[in-house]
């Protein structure tokens, strides 16, 4: 039995994991995806003063507070600078962190210096948040999805906190100082992040590096498959 702390990405929530949680809890393993702080149903806590370095210090009071062990972190999208963040602060209760279609910019790093949105239309902007129409995210973001699940997520999906969608300077520079039992996982037909950008990641980290054929959303598209690839890393 393993257990999972799993980091959701902009524009989502915890709720993005619910399937491939639900397998891995089937499985018997123990299973924990938070909404951060003015994500999802926690959207009416949107206020000045959010940040990457406030959202993992939640998570780390989370892994305390349960007596969590050996835990096996796995980020996807820009929930890596969250990770990035939460890792030092848990460093003796981690096993494995697996980045699933990852960001993880290096310190002095934007986001914007990694991702490619050549022909995307701008985001629509308020004072605490930036994200995709409606549209948008139909045709775009969720484009890999279909059905009810598309309609599903589509219901959930909320404008991101802007304070969570890049980490402010040192935020997250004690991770690349450390050194982690780690995975990388890129999804092949998500032009985002960047391969190069994965790959760099894993050779920084000394990482586990594969590559599976999905677009960016595999926790929805393919539950069953990611809960089995991220058991197999679990016990890796």
């Amino acid at each position: 039995m393993a257990t999972f702390l799993l980091i959701h990405g902009s524009f989502v929530g915890g709720w993005i994991w619910q399937p491939t949680a639900r397998s891995l809890r089937k499985q018997g393993h123990i299973v924990y995806a938070r909404s951060a702080d003015g994500c999802a149903e926690r959207k009416n806590g949107l206020r000045a003063g959010l940040s990457v370095a406030n959202a993992a210090q939640e998570l780390a009071d989370l892994i305390f507070y349960e007596d969590l062990a050996n835990v096996t972190l796995v980020a996807t999208s820009t929930g890596g600078m969250i990770a990035q963040a939460l890792a030092p602060m848990v460093r003796e209760q981690l096993g494995r962190i697996v980045l699933l279609d990852t960001l993880m910019p290096m310190p002095g790093e934007s986001i914007k210096d990694i991702v490619r949105r050549p022909d995307a239309p701008p985001y629509q902007m308020t004072e605490f948040t930036r994200g995709p129409t409606h549209e948008d995210m139909e045709n775009g973001l969720f484009v890999e999805l279909s059905g009810a699940v598309k309609t599903w997520a589509l219901d959930r999906a909320t404008p991101h906190p802007l304070a969570l969608s890049d980490a402010q300077p040192g935020e997250t520079d004690e991770f690349w100082k450390l050194s982690w039992n780690a995975t990388v996982i890129r999804c092949a037909t998500s032009p985002n992040p960047p391969e190069s950008h994965q790959r760099r990641t894993a050779e920084t980290l000394g990482a586990h590096y594969f590559e599976i054929d999905a677009g960016h959303y595999p926790m929805l598209t393919d539950p069953g498959d990611t809960a089995e690839l991220l058991q197999a890393e679990a016990e890796r």
